[in-house]
């Protein structure tokens, strides 16, 4: 059995179908309680309703990039367990970093490579992929009310500092995958640059013409073109 025989497989689709229902159950549950706790603490019905059609529809646009970023990860994972991860917990970039870290360290050039090698790579990388995603959930669940709590009170006290402090997480991670990325080769550093370009410039576009609803697209519109400079960098580079 090879990579993309599991990636494909029956029993994978099965698990993973089994795994979306019951994560599908457990979110109605909880909506449901939280509805009803909201009438009995006397919140309005009219009131309720505009909230959820309001999450609902910022809930909408946005998995746009998602559907995008499910179709890019496919090619080389396969739907099954593609759609697992984005539907539950992940993103595309930390899957594919994680994925094709896991087919650099048992000797293969990168994850594009590894569909006719053996089942058990793919199962080392959802194995690899599913314990260092779960590890930062497992921390949460003991440390995050000490990290808010401290972050808050640590803002509070430096003001301007504070912020600034707090901030140097999201860019401390952009610079890991960035380092990543750039390190992979010219056509992964044109394609980083594409990426900024454009993000660049739906903001530009935004600001000038009024139009916050554009920002809703950002990251759909620049995960499309980044994909296809991708291909044209690799016809000219390759």
């Amino acid at each position: 059995m090879t990579f993309w025989d599991v990636a494909s497989s029956n029993l994978l689709f099965i698990a993973v179908a089994v795994g979306l229902l019951f994560v599908m159950c457990l979110a109605g549950v909880l909506a449901a309680k939280a509805y009803k706790h909201c009438i009995e603490i006397g919140v309005d019905k009219k009131t309720m309703k505009k909230v959820i059609v309001s999450a609902t529809t910022t809930s909408i646009v946005p998995s746009f990039s998602i559907v995008i970023g499910l179709m890019s990860l496919a090619t080389v994972l396969g739907t099954a367990w593609s759609w697992f991860r984005l539907s539950v917990v992940g993103s595309v970039a930390y899957e594919l970093m994680a994925a094709d870290m896991v087919a650099q360290s048992m000797g293969f050039a990168n994850l594009g490579v590894v569909k006719d090698q053996p089942g058990s790579v793919m199962i080392a990388v959802m194995l690899v992929m599913s314990v260092g995603i779960c590890a930062g959930i497992v921390i949460n669940i003991f440390l995050s009310k000490k990290i808010t709590t401290t972050m808050s009170d640590y803002s509070q006290k430096k003001g301007g500092w504070g912020a600034l402090f707090a901030n140097t997480f999201m860019m401390t991670m952009i610079a890991i995958f960035t380092v990543v990325q750039v390190s992979s080769g010219i056509i992964s550093t044109l394609t980083i640059l594409t990426s900024l370009i454009v993000s660049l410039a739906i903001g530009f576009i935004a600001k000038k013409a009024n139009a916050s609803w554009l920002g809703e697209f950002s990251l759909a519109i620049t995960l499309v073109l980044s994909m296809a400079s991708s291909v044209l960098w690799t016809g000219l580079f390759s």
